[in-house]
């Protein structure tokens, strides 16, 4: 947590910025939702999708990193909303190198120096990010200083592919550069560009507008270039004729603060916060995740909402382990510094269609469905889906119950709910888009009819009769 002293940190003269917030896409508004309720400023959300800004001032600085539900934070150097290219590369890229003098740096770098007397020391990087991490495009996690943010270093370029959307996209990473204060005897600062490019309509690629614009900014403040060990990230974010430029203000993603144990398949802390949003949980509410994974969903639940109870499960002995692993690093965590250890979760290895649980015991239901891709199959989802919605209808309330559940098998998704017509109804669809998987969350409503008193109940599905062993691995996506 961020000491007192570190939050009365003074500055020469308090001065108002932007900054800008990549975020799950698909949840920009509910990012901006949380920024308006913890900070109080409005928030305005990008064209390009997976973005939103707002204006602070910087005695309020220390608040955005405490954000639950955005990914990375930059300062806003400059921003044109219609940026007109000229037609040629060579005439754009040599405006691009000219812009770089013109810029209004100096607030954005003083936000940029006070935003480092926020940052926690380092955390060792750890080697789960071989084999029980995730693709590059999901590896991240944050080191700055609020209280539940540390994890792993994300390798990508800011906005990653979950920012990537039908149009062409292309997003490389050159020419990097940082800097220090020009101080006597100081060393030279150490840099990079990156520059995020989304469009088709454009005459240069990423690469070639990083190479260019970073010749310049080194040329302007004689930094001196490092891909790999730089102080200060330049980001140069393109939307079709939308220009943002900013300085990067966290060095690793804050997506994956929870985790400590990884599985092929773990969910974004940003990505479970909007899902649990989704579903409002009350005070003394049970949320259930029956597929639990490596428990990502019910540990952002515990630390943001407390006063609900999480029970989580999976048939995987793997996942199960995760998850109590994970459970006790987040509770020595809180003991080392302070708080008390426990978490309201509970952990349990059980066969999805057939829960222990009592009958209309439930609240809410928040999980992520087999998408069939990683784990699993399509094919197996068609018998699965209708099980998993016919025993959650069990297990929730009438009336009152709802379920968030997230999946990439829309078609096998909607045809399983339209077979459970009388046990949910489907309120809201969020389309979001998982490690460029176009994925759908779907908040339901439990209907009022009780269990049993509709033809859907009585159903038996081929996946009941189905050898144990053929279940294992079909009901993680």
């Amino acid at each position: 947590m961020i000491s007192p002293e570190e939050e009365s940190v003074e500055v020469e003269s308090i001065i108002s910025v932007t900054i800008g917030a990549t975020v799950p896409t698909g949840f920009e508004y509910t990012a901006a939702e949380e920024v308006h309720e913890k900070i109080g400023v409005e928030a305005r959300i990008s064209k390009d999708r997976g973005r939103i800004y707002f204006t602070i001032t910087t005695d309020k600085l220390f608040q955005v990193h405490l954000l639950r539900s955005v990914d990375n934070l930059f300062v806003v150097v400059e921003d044109y909303d219609q940026y007109e290219f000229k037609e040629s590369k060579e005439e754009t890229l040599a405006e691009l190198q000219q812009l770089a003098s013109k810029l209004p740096w100096t607030n954005a770098l003083e936000v940029w120096k006070l935003n480092r007397t926020f940052k926690k020391r380092k955390v060792q990087r750890k080697g789960a990010n071989g084999a029980n991490g995730k693709p590059s495009n999901e590896v991240g996690d944050a080191t700055v200083a609020c209280a539940e943010s540390q994890g792993q270093a994300e390798e990508a370029p800011l906005a990653d592919g979950l920012n990537k959307t039908e149009e062409a996209t292309d997003t490389e990473t050159t020419n990097t550069q940082d800097s220090e204060e020009a101080a006597p005897g100081a060393k030279i600062m150490k840099f990079r560009v990156t520059c995020n490019r989304a469009g088709d309509k454009h005459s240069f690629s990423s690469n070639e507008a990083a190479r260019d614009f970073g010749g310049a900014v080194q040329e302007f403040f004689q930094w001196k270039a490092d891909m790999t060990k730089f102080d200060i990230e330049v980001l140069l974010n393109i939307h079709n004729s939308e220009v943002v430029i900013g300085i990067a203000l966290t060095e690793e993603s804050l997506h994956k603060r929870n985790i400590s144990h990884f599985g092929p398949t773990t969910l974004r802390s940003t990505l479970c916060y909007g899902m649990l949003r989704l579903s409002k949980p009350q005070p003394s509410d049970i949320v259930l995740d029956p597929m639990c994974g490596t428990g990502a969903i019910p540990l952002e639940g515990a630390l943001e909402f407390p006063a609900s109870f999480y029970l989580s499960g999976d048939n995987n002995d793997m996942a199960v382990n995760r998850t109590v692993n994970n459970v006790c690093h987040l509770q020595k965590r809180k003991a080392d510094k302070g708080s008390a250890p426990g978490l309201p979760i509970d952990t349990v290895r059980w066969d999805l269609c057939s829960l222990p649980m009592r009958s209309s015991s439930v609240d809410i239901i928040i999980t992520d469905m087999p998408f069939g891709k990683r784990m699993g199959s399509r094919k197996k989802n068609w018998d699965l889906y209708p099980s998993c919605l016919r025993e959650m209808a069990r297990v929730c309330r009438p009336a009152s119950g709802k379920a968030v559940l997230l999946t990439q098998d829309k078609k096998c998704f909607s045809k399983a709910l339209s077979r459970m017509g009388g046990l949910w109804r489907k309120q809201h669809t969020v389309w979001v888009n998982v490690g460029g998987l176009h994925a759908g969350v779907f908040l339901l409503r439990r209907t009022s009819t009780l269990f049993g008193q509709t033809p859907e109940d009585i159903y038996e599905s081929q996946d009941s009769t189905r050898p144990q062993g053929d279940q294992d691995d079909s009901q993680r996506c």
